[in-house]
């Protein structure tokens, strides 16, 4: 999750709009209150206040003109609570001491759904863990428990796969598909590309391909890709025996 949260933070996509945002918040958590909170946005390549407020009894109200619809994040202070896409509309979030979630537009509608889909896989493989344990003292031999975990984990990793692919091509025209693009790139040292990126990118339309971070991203690992196929192929190789036994009288 924090994952997630920190990648959409630093995503900016734009789609052509002149509307205003109303963003209406609720807390339970009692730290909160009296706190001062930020919406942040990447703009000129760099995190940005868009707006601020302080949380009263609470309650909390963002406010304002909107020329693009964008993905921000929800601050205080320096830390990151949540992302939210700011476009038309009365915005909902709602923050309790188990969970975030915010509501009532389209795009936040979905980003959520997606968020609570990926964390219920993100759950069950760390409940896996759990499971071991109880199994070890079940008696149960280990060799049969690492072969059953083992098939279990790859089936979530698949299903997280498919999920995040999934829904990056069902947003490639909207802020959430390069916003979660980032997400599943932002944890590699350096740009690559994985059998997953590769499939993305296969089945992408021009208006992905063209979003600011997508394009430097893939034109980037393109390049290192090609570099190490190309130190691969110029790495020498290992003379055969028979040649270095050769002797001539």
């Amino acid at each position: 999750m924090k994952r997630i949260i920190y990648a959409l933070a630093v995503v900016c996509s734009l789609t052509s709009c002149a509307e205003s945002y109303l963003v209406q918040g609720a807390s339970s958590v009692s730290t909160l209150d009296g706190s001062k909170l930020y919406l942040k946005a990447i703009k000129d390549n760099e995190l940005k206040n868009i707006d601020s407020c302080e949380v009263v009894h609470g309650q909390f109200r963002f406010t304002g003109l909107l020329d693009t619809v964008r993905m921000a994040n929800l601050f205080m202070d320096e830390e990151s609570i949540m992302p939210v896409v700011l476009e038309k509309g009365e915005i909902n979030i709602r923050i309790d001491n188990a969970s975030q979630s915010v509501g009532g537009t389209p795009l936040n509608e979905k980003l959520y759904e997606f968020i609570d889909l990926h964390n219920q896989l993100d759950n069950q493989m760390e409940e896996l863990s759990h499971k071991q344990s109880q199994m070890l003292l079940d008696g149960i031999d280990e060799a049969d428990i690492n072969r059953q975990l083992n098939t279990e984990a790859a089936d979530i990793a698949r299903r997280e796969d498919s999920l995040v692919t999934n829904f990056i091509v069902d947003n490639f025209d909207n802020v959430l598909g390069p916003g979660i693009f980032m997400m599943i790139t932002s944890g590699y040292p350096y740009p690559v590309l994985t059998p997953q990126i590769e499939d993305i990118m296969s089945k992408a339309t021009k208006k992905f391909k063209n979003d600011p971070y997508v394009k430097d991203y893939y034109q980037v690992a393109t390049e290192n890709q090609a570099r190490q196929t190309g130190l691969h192929e110029a790495e020498p190789q290992p003379a055969n025996a028979n040649e270095e036994n050769d002797t001539t009288d």
